[in-house]
């Protein structure tokens, strides 16, 4: 048997962010790993520019995340103002205010395609690696006690429901996921909502045999500096299941 971390994430509205191409900004069906990587960190009080302990959470955790409902799309045109690099050369800033403290002349427009997932529901599963610097019960106790706002990819998408996050000794993670649940539709008295896919990450116990596995660009490189790298992803189809 192995421990897992379990939680769900459900939400009016996530984004879980794609490539950016030019100014289109897409979203998948559910998070990847540095989402949830992002998610941790936030919990605990890890700040982006901490690069060593951004790289201790990826290093030390390994994924899978089941889906109930993948979401509707809704597609948002986008308008900011931002000054240039140049502008902000040497000025302080802590806030947006800060930043939108230079003269209106001195202000740029950006426009960009955001996608969003309306309605989108996932349970989550997390194993730890030997080399993991937090127990899943001090991971566990963050989630309940976040140090900074939690969101679901953007700062406009705060969870609709408390993550509920629970220690599962499980085969794998799939069963794992399964007895998360049955748990908590009991504890909630309503139907026990079926999972149509499972992802996960190359470490991680899953319990079934992938369907599809895909490059995904979601592995931290710098977190900072937003910069990230390709890892695979294994998709099982779970519909019927």
């Amino acid at each position: 048997m192995t421990e897992f971390l379990v939680f769900q994430l459900r939400a009016p509205l996530a984004s879980w962010g794609e490539p950016a191409v030019g100014e289109y900004r897409g979203s998948r069906e559910y998070p990847g790993e540095s989402a949830l990587i992002g998610l941790l960190g936030a919990a605990l009080g890890v700040r982006r520019d901490d690069e060593p302990a951004q790289q201790r959470l990826r290093a030390g955790y390994a994924f899978a995340v089941g889906v109930h409902e993948a979401g509707t799309l809704m597609r948002d045109y986008h308008t900011a103002q931002v000054p240039s690099r140049t502008t902000l050369k040497g000025r302080p800033r802590v806030t947006r205010s800060d930043e939108l403290s230079p003269s209106r002349h001195e202000l740029n427009t950006i426009l960009s395609t955001r996608d969003y997932r309306q309605g989108a529901a996932c349970i989550v599963a997390m194993q730890s690696m030997p080399d993991a610097v937090y127990s899943l019960a001090a991971l566990a106790e963050a989630l309940l006690q976040p140090r900074f706002v939690l969101y679901l990819g953007r700062k406009a998408c705060p969870p609709a429901a408390p993550l509920c996050p629970q220690i599962i000794a499980a085969d794998n993670a799939l069963a794992a996921l399964h007895s998360y649940g049955i748990e908590l539709a009991s504890r909630n008295g309503v139907t026990v909502r079926r999972l149509v896919r499972l992802a996960w990450s190359e470490r991680t116990l899953a319990g079934a045999e992938p369907d599809l596995s895909a490059p995904r660009k979601d592995r931290v490189i710098r977190r900072a500096a937003w910069q990230f790298g390709d890892r695979t992803e294994h998709i099982k189809l779970l519909a019927g299941a």
